[in-house]
């Protein structure tokens, strides 16, 4: 398991995501947050992992784990054909602002999220996010990126990985939580 930037030019700093060597670990953080949040970007509706799409693991551990969602972009359309309604949808630049805020909340109610899971955002765009979070919203929120390729500056984050491997991270995690 490489712990290697994606990306060879970005230079991530001295503190770096831990690599996520078992997937029960991410059930165990889902299970002992209070309000967790996960993003979804585009690229969840586009990957093809076999008969299924990373946005089917999403909803799966969503719905088990009573998670809200937020779409960006175009990904909306994608959950409501699979008859799912996202909490909400705006741009994955917008979340990732509106998460250093320690009084926000996607549903309105009082309290900051304290764990953001992201999947789908394109590798680029989700290391400024991911940034921004590490620099600004360390104290109140843990980050998982659950996309195949490392990404450093998140709390969590699988190693570069095949999409089999992926595809049966992301099985091992909705099934863990779907067990009541």
């Amino acid at each position: 398991m490489v712990a290697e930037a994606w990306q060879r030019a970005e230079i991530p700093g001295p503190i770096k995501a831990l690599v996520i060597k078992k997937p029960e670990v991410v059930q165990a953080m889902i299970k002992k947050a209070k309000r967790p949040i996960f993003v979804v970007g585009h690229e969840a509706a586009k990957i093809n992992l076999g008969d299924k799409k990373p946005i089917d693991y999403v909803i799966r551990i969503a719905k088990a784990a009573n998670i809200p969602v937020v779409a960006t972009a175009q990904t909306v359309a994608e959950f409501l054909k699979r008859d799912f309604r996202p909490a909400a949808w705006m741009s994955a630049m917008d979340i990732g602002n509106r998460l250093t805020d320690p009084g926000w909340s996607v549903s309105g109610e009082g309290g900051s999220h304290d764990l953001a899971l992201f999947l789908g955002i394109p590798y680029y765009m989700e290391w400024v996010i991911e940034s921004g979070l590490k620099s600004f919203a360390f104290h109140h929120l843990k980050t998982v990126s659950l996309n195949r390729f490392y990404q450093p500056h998140c709390n969590w984050s699988f190693s570069n990985i095949s999409i089999e491997d992926w595809d049966r991270n992301l099985e091992i995690i909705a099934k863990g939580l779907e067990k009541k």
